[in-house]
């Protein structure tokens, strides 16, 4: 390669690494594998160096992402470097050799921790309080998510010390179970699925609405503290150490070593059961442990010296692609599935995986009889790569979505611009089944006794079509069902009755309106008060609440524009479903109309305490101030809200005043 041909490599790669930083911390959509993006990294540093084209915009030079423009941005007392990333044992020696290079006999130490699969993140608590959060962003400024990081509960809003200042860094993440299920309720609501429980983790925490933050199932795990004065805390043990005293959750998985070779025993034991941990990481940090010598070992502009990560690598296997099956989801999403000759693949016996939509399987080409590599996407979802020899003569016709559902037989449907079809039969089986599901769960009506068992049992003995039938039910239906006892079959007829008496939020959320979850849900029952004022509402109407958008207010309107969800309704009114706010939901009217902002932290009331409060008594809350806003309820630590409603004039109340405005 020449000089020419270097400055050509080095762009491409450069563009290439640019791209992929935007697709992961901006977007939270990664195109390329970690290791991909490692080796670009290595290429593009190899060739900078060899033909002296190192440049201060470099990617080279940089940590990670720009800072967002959305929320404030906060500059690190400290840079948050990257690590080096090793993925094979010669590299990790060769780490330990340039320490002891530069160390000389110096008798050392490493610390040796778990590499978390997440979003790194920095605490601050100033005299005991959480004072501020921030993301890494480029490594020397970061998006300031305060908000966003007190909705976590593993990080502590205070606590006990009488250290001044403490920076606390730290890994969220997303425990692999809750990642599943936060997917699969984005795929059956038509949203994009997230790539991996890190990249799930990064788009919650830059969320706009602190209370869907909450709803996110993150949490937290500290692996660095920062003090003015390290002489107490001298090493990266003493720090894990008092983390853990403070309240700090604190991974189990630490060892300290004299030696690389028992670095490497570590790192084959954790390998080995890594399948098995609630929570993902993608390989092993190892860090000097005295934090005297590393002054000394010193950084580079993006990665310490003294500090290194060894990754493992993402488990692949090849196995035969059967045949492609469609699955029809709870709101008519048809999701194409390869149906796999059984393979061991990162601890488990894997026999399908989704192939997400049409489009995907023609972009790679994808056909029954295939051999395919199929790799667990951050170990957890089973997803194909490719096919290995997509060449041969024999190879299957190019697979086409069928026209109809292959459940009901309805012609399939393709809604606005998304990629899905969807079958928009409210009455086709499978949907029947997952509805049905929904509308019992804990979350919506909540009828104890009624799982998927009993449900398919109801199906089959066409006791039921539909939720509202569970309402016709009788104690001697029941009992001829098997494992349903005369005593079990009066205890669901009870739970049934009772289901009745839930609020009318609830009750929406379990009907089963794309896009409507338990958060619009509630503003939707707060807003129009009762079932019909909401089926007779316009989309103009209801884009007026703030957490409505117009895709929302479609769904809603087509929803109650179907003949037969209209039909169900009825079905559920003549039931005596409470289709009305009840007195007990609404304390009074006493604020009807108002639009209240809450910032800071109230003396008395929990920010969730005081929403519902405000809901009481006929009020809204808004996430963010506006010139529709009636007033903001501050409390201490109140930011850019506090400005913001200063600027425009928006009378500001403290909770004394917010509770004479309720008469309480």
């Amino acid at each position: 390669m020449d000089r020419k041909e270097a400055k050509a490599r080095a762009k491409e790669l450069r563009k290439l690494i640019d791209d992929a930083n935007q697709a992961y911390y901006q977007e939270a959509q990664p195109f390329i594998s970690d290791k991909e993006f490692d080796q670009a990294l290595a290429e593009l540093e190899k060739i900078e160096q060899e033909f002296d084209l190192e440049a201060d915009g470099s990617p080279t030079r940089r940590v990670g992402g720009e800072p967002s423009s959305v929320f404030p941005n906060v500059e690190h007392p400290q840079p948050m470097l990257s690590l080096d990333n090793t993925y094979n044992e010669e590299e990790l020696r060769d780490f330990d050799r340039r320490v002891r290079n530069i160390l000389g006999d110096t008798e050392f130490s490493y610390a040796v921790e778990m590499k978390f699969d997440g979003a790194s993140i920095r605490l601050r608590y100033e005299n005991g309080e959480f004072a501020l959060g921030a993301t890494r962003g480029d490594g020397t400024m970061g998006d300031e998510i305060t908000r966003n990081l007190k909705t976590i509960t593993d990080i502590p809003l205070k606590v006990s010390t009488n250290i001044d200042v403490l920076e606390i860094r730290g890994e969220a993440y997303m425990e692999k179970e809750a990642f599943v299920r936060l997917n699969e309720y984005r795929d059956e609501q038509g949203l994009q699925p997230f790539a991996n429980p890190r990249n799930s983790t990064a788009g919650s925490l830059k969320m706009q609405d602190p209370r869907e933050v909450a709803r996110r199932p993150i949490r937290f795990f500290a692996f660095d503290l920062l003090l003015e004065d390290q002489t107490d805390y001298p090493t990266q043990q003493s720090k894990m150490d008092l983390l853990r005293k403070l309240g700090f959750p604190i991974s189990k998985h630490f060892k300290v070593c004299k030696s690389i070779d028992q670095i490497f025993s570590i790192i084959d034991e954790w390998d080995e059961i890594r399948h098995e941990l609630p929570y993902e990481i993608d390989g092993v940090v190892v860090k000097v442990n005295e934090d005297r010598y590393r002054d000394e070992l010193g950084s580079t502009s993006k990665s310490p010296r003294w500090a290194i990560a060894y990754k493992f690598e993402a488990e692949q296997a090849s196995t035969l692609l059967e045949s492609i099956t469609l699955q029809v989801g709870r709101l008519g999403k048809i999701t194409p599935v390869a149906e796999l000759k059984a393979v061991q693949l990162a601890g488990t016996t894997v026999k399908r995986a989704s192939l997400h939509n049409e489009d995907e399987i023609l972009r790679k080409d994808i056909r029954p009889g295939d051999t395919v590599v199929i790799e667990k996407a951050g170990e957890i979802i089973p997803q194909v790569l490719s096919v290995v020899n997509p060449d041969r003569e024999d190879r299957a016709p190019k697979f086409s979505m069928p026209e109809n559902c292959p459940a009901c037989n309805e012609k399939l449907e393709k809604l606005d611009d998304e990629v899905a079809w969807r079958c928009i039969n409210p009455q086709c089986p499978p949907q029947v089944r997952e509805r049905i599901k929904h509308f019992a769960s804990r979350d919506a009506m909540d009828i104890d006794g009624l799982g998927e068992a009993i449900v398919e049992q109801l199906i089959e003995a066409e006791l039921i079509s539909t939720y509202a039938d569970l309402y016709k039910l009788k104690k001697e239906d029941l009992i001829p069902l098997e494992r349903m006892a005369e005593k079990s079959a009066g205890n669901l007829i009870s739970a049934i009755q009772k289901s009745k008496k839930q609020p009318l939020e609830r009750l929406i959320y379990a009907i089963g309106i794309r896009f409507v979850g338990k958060t619009v849900a509630k503003d939707l029952a707060s807003h129009f008060k009762t079932m019909d004022n909401l089926m007779q509402a316009d989309q103009e109407t209801m884009t007026n609440i703030d957490s409505i958008g117009p895709k929302i207010a479609e769904s809603v309107a087509l929803f109650f524009g179907h003949d037969k969800n209209l039909q169900l309704i009825d079905e559920l009114r003549d039931a005596g479903l409470n289709f009305e706010m009840s007195e007990s939901d609404q304390v009074s009217d006493i604020l009807d109309g108002k639009k209240f902002v809450l910032t800071g932290t109230l003396p008395t009331l929990s920010r969730k305490d005081a929403s519902d409060l405000i809901e009481q008594h006929g009020g809204t809350t808004s996430s963010s101030v506006s010139k529709n806003t009636d007033f903001l309820l501050a409390g201490e630590s109140a930011g850019s809200k506090l400005t913001k409603a200063e600027k425009l004039g928006i009378p500001i109340i403290n909770e004394e005043e917010f509770y004479n405005m309720i008469g309480k």
